[in-house]
Protein backbone atom coordinates (compact mmCIF):
# COMPACT_ATOMS: atom_id res chain seq x y z
CA UNK A 1 0.00 0.00 0.00
CA UNK A 2 1.29 3.50 -1.19
CA UNK A 3 1.45 6.65 1.45
CA UNK A 4 -0.91 8.87 -0.32
CA UNK A 5 0.20 11.77 1.69
CA UNK A 6 -3.13 11.02 4.06
CA UNK A 7 -2.65 7.96 5.80
CA UNK A 8 -0.09 7.40 8.98
CA UNK A 9 3.10 5.62 8.35
CA UNK A 10 1.98 3.13 11.26
CA UNK A 11 -0.98 2.85 9.64
CA UNK A 12 0.47 1.88 6.30
CA UNK A 13 3.02 -0.90 7.95
CA UNK A 14 0.12 -2.35 10.29
CA UNK A 15 -1.73 -2.62 6.42
CA UNK A 16 0.52 -3.99 4.83
CA UNK A 17 1.25 -6.72 7.24
CA UNK A 18 -2.53 -7.21 7.44
CA UNK A 19 -2.30 -7.78 4.39
CA UNK A 20 0.54 -10.36 3.88
CA UNK A 21 -0.86 -12.36 7.34
CA UNK A 22 -4.58 -12.76 4.92
CA UNK A 23 -2.49 -13.97 1.61
CA UNK A 24 -0.31 -16.17 3.72
CA UNK A 25 -3.45 -17.44 5.60
CA UNK A 26 -4.52 -21.26 5.32
CA UNK A 27 -7.71 -20.69 4.02
CA UNK A 28 -6.81 -17.99 1.35
CA UNK A 29 -3.78 -20.31 0.60
CA UNK A 30 -6.21 -23.20 -0.08
CA UNK A 31 -7.99 -21.00 -2.08
CA UNK A 32 -5.46 -19.69 -4.15
CA UNK A 33 -3.97 -23.57 -4.72
CA UNK A 34 -7.38 -24.70 -5.39
CA UNK A 35 -8.44 -21.74 -8.09
CA UNK A 36 -4.78 -22.81 -9.72
CA UNK A 37 -5.31 -26.55 -9.62
CA UNK A 38 -8.93 -25.94 -10.99
CA UNK A 39 -7.61 -23.73 -13.68
CA UNK A 40 -4.92 -25.81 -14.87
CA UNK A 41 -7.12 -28.73 -15.01
CA UNK A 42 -8.43 -29.31 -18.43
CA UNK A 43 -11.87 -31.64 -17.78
CA UNK A 44 -13.30 -29.16 -15.29
CA UNK A 45 -12.11 -26.13 -17.76
CA UNK A 46 -14.42 -28.21 -20.67
CA UNK A 47 -17.06 -29.26 -17.90
CA UNK A 48 -17.26 -25.03 -16.81
CA UNK A 49 -17.09 -23.81 -20.45
CA UNK A 50 -19.68 -26.26 -21.50
CA UNK A 51 -22.39 -25.38 -18.58
CA UNK A 52 -22.12 -21.82 -19.53
CA UNK A 53 -22.49 -22.57 -22.98
CA UNK A 54 -25.86 -24.65 -22.16
CA UNK A 55 -26.53 -21.81 -19.62
CA UNK A 56 -26.32 -18.98 -22.35
CA UNK A 57 -28.37 -21.22 -24.47
CA UNK A 58 -31.43 -21.81 -22.44
CA UNK A 59 -31.33 -17.73 -21.82
CA UNK A 60 -31.10 -17.40 -25.36
CA UNK A 61 -34.63 -20.38 -25.97
CA UNK A 62 -36.14 -19.12 -22.79
CA UNK A 63 -36.55 -15.85 -24.51
CA UNK A 64 -38.40 -16.99 -27.33
CA UNK A 65 -39.85 -19.73 -25.18
CA UNK A 66 -38.41 -22.52 -27.66
CA UNK A 67 -36.67 -24.45 -24.18
CA UNK A 68 -37.02 -28.34 -24.81
CA UNK A 69 -37.07 -31.25 -22.11
CA UNK A 70 -33.75 -32.36 -23.78
CA UNK A 71 -32.17 -28.79 -23.70
CA UNK A 72 -32.77 -29.44 -19.40
CA UNK A 73 -31.70 -32.76 -19.68
CA UNK A 74 -28.91 -31.76 -21.00
CA UNK A 75 -28.35 -28.77 -18.61
CA UNK A 76 -28.77 -31.44 -15.45
CA UNK A 77 -26.29 -33.65 -16.85
CA UNK A 78 -23.59 -30.70 -17.25
CA UNK A 79 -24.62 -29.70 -13.98
CA UNK A 80 -24.43 -32.74 -12.40
CA UNK A 81 -21.01 -33.31 -14.44
CA UNK A 82 -19.24 -30.00 -12.88
CA UNK A 83 -21.09 -31.08 -9.26
CA UNK A 84 -18.48 -34.24 -9.32
CA UNK A 85 -15.52 -33.03 -10.27
CA UNK A 86 -12.90 -32.81 -7.69
CA UNK A 87 -10.96 -29.62 -9.00
CA UNK A 88 -14.23 -28.06 -9.04
CA UNK A 89 -15.36 -29.39 -5.94
CA UNK A 90 -11.99 -28.45 -4.04
CA UNK A 91 -12.42 -24.45 -5.73
CA UNK A 92 -15.70 -24.20 -3.88
CA UNK A 93 -15.06 -25.65 -0.68
CA UNK A 94 -12.00 -23.36 -0.25
CA UNK A 95 -13.83 -20.24 -1.82
CA UNK A 96 -16.51 -20.97 0.85
CA UNK A 97 -14.10 -21.08 3.70
CA UNK A 98 -12.31 -18.44 2.59
CA UNK A 99 -14.78 -15.67 2.09
CA UNK A 100 -16.03 -17.36 5.58
CA UNK A 101 -12.22 -16.51 7.12
CA UNK A 102 -12.87 -12.99 5.46
CA UNK A 103 -15.94 -12.25 7.23
CA UNK A 104 -14.27 -13.20 10.77
CA UNK A 105 -11.81 -10.96 9.60
CA UNK A 106 -14.04 -8.46 9.03
CA UNK A 107 -15.89 -8.69 11.83
CA UNK A 108 -12.89 -8.71 14.78
CA UNK A 109 -11.83 -5.46 12.85
CA UNK A 110 -15.24 -3.88 12.78
CA UNK A 111 -15.54 -4.36 16.56
CA UNK A 112 -12.17 -2.86 16.81
CA UNK A 113 -13.33 0.08 15.04
CA UNK A 114 -16.63 -0.05 16.18
CA UNK A 115 -18.10 0.50 12.43
CA UNK A 116 -18.57 -1.75 9.60
CA UNK A 117 -15.19 -1.88 8.18
CA UNK A 118 -15.79 -3.92 5.15
CA UNK A 119 -18.73 -1.07 4.47
CA UNK A 120 -15.76 2.11 5.45
CA UNK A 121 -13.54 0.28 2.74
CA UNK A 122 -16.35 -0.09 0.07
CA UNK A 123 -17.14 3.79 0.29
CA UNK A 124 -13.43 4.53 0.37
CA UNK A 125 -12.55 2.60 -2.54
CA UNK A 126 -15.90 3.03 -5.02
Amino acid sequence: MKNNGTIPPELNVATDELIRNLVSSKPLADYARAREQMHSDPQAHALLERLSGLQTDIRRKQAGGAVTQEDLKNLRAAQADVQSNGAIIAYAVSQQEAVSFLREINREISELLGMDFASLARQRTC
